[in-house]
C-alpha cells in the first residue's frame, strides 16, 4: 500500500500509481521507492516468458517522484494552490542502463535543477540495489486541468 503523503501530492492512483512511499525528502530532493509487483498483467505481454519492466514505466515512477516534490516545492509557501496538478512537460535524454524485473524495488532519487515560476527542472535516476537502470532530466509545471 502507498504511503498516505503520496496521496495527498499527487492525483496518480492505483493502478498508474508508481511510487509506494517517500524515502527522504528536502526542499530540492526527494527519494522514493516502488516494489515492482510478480503479478502485473503488463508482464504477461512484455516479453512473455522473460518479464521486465517496461522503460517508459520506470521512468513514469521518476516522474512522479518529481511530481511529489514539485507538490512539496509549491504547498511550502503558505497558500492553496488552486486546485493546479504536477503535469509532466519536458523529457531530455532519457538513459537506459539496466532491465527492472518482477520483484524488485526501485528506488527513485530527483533533485530540483532550476525552478521558473511554477515549472521545474529535474534530474532523476532510478536505481535497483545501488545500480542505475535509467537517468533522466525532466521538466514538471503545475498546470489547472
Amino acid at each position: 500500500m502507498s504511503d498516505s503523503r503520496v496521496f495527498s501530492l499527487i492525483p496518480h492512483r492505483p493502478p498508474f500509481l508508481w511510487v509506494d512511499k517517500i524515502i527522504e525528502s528536502t526542499e530540492t530532493t526527494i527519494t522514493a521507492e516502488k516494489l515492482i509487483p510478480d503479478n502485473l498483467d503488463i508482464f504477461d505481454g512484455h516479453y512473455p516468458g522473460n518479464p521486465l519492466l517496461p522503460g517508459v514505466l520506470i521512468c513514469e515512477a521518476i516522474f512522479q517522484t518529481g511530481a511529489l516534490l514539485i507538490a512539496n516545492l509549491f504547498d511550502g509557501e503558505g497558500g492553496d494552490d488552486g486546485g493546479k496538478v504536477p503535469v509532466l512537460t519536458k523529457i531530455t535524454g532519457a538513459r537506459f542502463k539496466r532491465a527492472v524485473l518482477p520483484g524488485e524495488t526501485v528506488r527513485m532519487s530527483v533533485k530540483l535543477i532550476e525552478r521558473i515560476s511554477s515549472v521545474c527542472i529535474f534530474k532523476g535516476t532510478a536505481r535497483v540495489d545501488g545500480k542505475i537502470a535509467v537517468k533522466t532530466e525532466f521538466s514538471c509545471a503545475l498546470v489547472t486541468l
